[in-house]
C-alpha cells in the first residue's frame, strides 16, 4: 500500500542478514584478507553493494568445500556429499575464520567483527558492515571441541553442527525435494557435547542443515533458543531443507527465530533452481512464517554467494525489491524493521549478550 501523495515514500530499514557466503569465495580467489570484498568483486554482495542495499551486517559463514573433483556436479538433482577429512577441514576452516579477521584489522573505518549485539550496533552507526562468525558444519571441529574454544576466543559467535554432509556431530539432510528432513538418525555424543558447550558459551545453535532427528535431539537438550538462520516452510516448498510445521512450533516456543533463505529451490513449489522467482514467492513463506513464528521469531537469511537467488533481487543492493514486496502484502513497517534487522539483534542479545 502506498502513502498518500503528500507523504514521502518510507525509507528501507537497515538489514541485518542471517547467511551469506562470501568468505568461502574469498578464500578460493586466494584473497587472504578479503581486498575484493571492499575494492568490488563478482557474485552477491560487497562493500559497495551492501551500501546500495541496505545490508548493515550479518552472519558471515566459513563452509568447508568437499575435496577438488569428489563434490557432486552443481546440476546433480540428488547429490551426495561425503563427509570430509579432518585434517583438510581443520586447516581450511582456520584460513577462512582468518580472511574475516583480517578484514576487520585492515579496514577497522568498514567492517567490524562483532561479538554481542552491542557491538553490532556500534559498527552500524559507525558505517561499518557488523560481521559476525558462524561456523556453516562442524568438519573442522575434532570430539573434545578445542577448536570451537579457541574460534570462540576469536569472535565465533554462530554455528551449525553440520552442513548437508554428515560430520562426527550429527547428520545433514540431503537435497531432495518432495521428502521431509526426517532423513536419518540424531545426534551423536559428541554432538550432544557440542550443544552442551554452545549452551555455555552462549553460541547461537544453527539448525538450518541439521537433519530432523538431529532436531529434536538439540531442542531437547538446548538450553537457548531454537534457530534457523536459512530455512523456509515445507508446507510451501517440500525440501528436505525447509522446516514442518511441527519444527517451527517448537522454534516458536523457544523463543528463538527462522531467516528467510532466498535460494529459489527451498521457495519455489516445483523446487527448480529458477531465477525467474517473483518475490512474492518470498513473502509467501515470510508469512507463514509470521503466522507459525509470530512477529518476533521472523528474519532474513539470503545464503548471498551461496545459492541461486531471485534475478529480482540479484544480490545485496536488491533487497529494496524485497521490502517493497513486503509493502505491497500489507507488512506494516513495524514488522518489516523487525524481519529485517531487529529480531536478529534481540535474538543475539539473548544468546551471546
Amino acid at each position: 500500500m502506498k502513502p498518500p501523495p503528500d507523504q514521502p515514500e518510507p525509507l528501507h530499514p537497515r538489514v541485518f542478514d542471517g547467511h551469506n557466503d562470501v568468505l568461502l569465495h574469498l578464500w578460493q580467489a586466494g584473497d587472504s584478507r578479503g581486498e575484493r570484498f571492499f575494492a568490488g568483486r563478482a557474485g552477491h554482495m560487497d562493500l559497495a553493494r551492501c551500501r546500495a542495499g541496505g545490508l548493515s551486517g550479518g552472519f558471515f559463514a566459513v563452509w568447508v568445500p568437499g575435496e577438488p573433483g569428489l563434490d557432486p556436479r552443481p546440476d546433480d538433482p540428488a547429490p551426495v556429499h561425503l563427509a570430509l577429512g579432518p585434517d583438510r577441514a581443520r586447516r581450511v576452516t582456520f584460513e577462512m575464520a582468518a580472511i574475516l579477521l583480517r578484514m576487520a584489522q585492515d579496514r577497522p573505518d568498514a567492517l567490524h567483527l562483532c561479538r554481542s549485539a552491542a557491538e553490532i550496533a556500534a559498527s552500524e552507526d559507525a558505517g561499518a558492515i557488523a560481521a559476525v562468525l558462524h561456523l556453516e558444519g562442524c568438519d573442522g571441529v575434532g570430539p573434545e571441541l578445542d577448536e570451537v574454544e579457541v574460534l570462540h576466543a576469536a569472535g565465533l559467535r554462530s554455528l551449525g553442527p553440520v552442513w548437508s554432509r554428515d560430520t562426527i556431530f550429527g547428520h545433514g539432510v540431503p537435497f531432495r525435494h518432495g521428502i521431509s528432513p526426517d532423513t536419518g538418525p540424531g545426534l551423536t555424543e559428541a554432538g550432544k557435547r557440542l550443544v552442551d558447550l554452545c549452551s555455555a558459551r552462549g553460541i547461537i545453535l544453527d539448525l538450518s542443515h541439521l537433519n530432523e532427528a538431529g532436531f529434536w535431539d538439540v531442542a531437547r537438550r538446548s538450553t537457548r533458543p531454537l534457530v534457523a538462520t536459512h530455512s523456509n516452510v515445507h508446507a510451501l516448498c517440500p525440501a528436505t531443507r525447509n522446516l514442518t510445521a511441527r519444527q517451527l512450533r517448537a522454534i516458536a516456543e523457544s523463543g528463538g527465530v527462522v531467516g528467510l533463505n532466498y535460494a529459489v529451490q527451498f521457495l519455489r513449489p516445483d523446487g527448480r533452481r529458477d531465477p525467474d522467482t517473483p518475490p512474492e514467492v518470498l513473502v509467501r513463506h515470510l508469512g507463514a512464517m509470521v503466522e507459525a513464528l509470530g512477529e518476533g521469531g521472523v528474519a532474513l537469511g539470503s545464503d548471498f554467494d551461496g545459492a541461486v537467488i531471485p534475478a529480482a533481487i540479484g544480490g545485496a543492493q536488491g533487497l529494496g525489491v524485497l521490502i517493497d514486496a513486503m509493502r505491497r502484502a500489507g507488512f506494516g513497517e513495524a514488522l518489516i524493521a523487525r524481519i529485517c534487522r531487529q529480531n536478529w539483534i534481540d535474538l543475539i542479545g539473548r544468546v551471546c549478550g
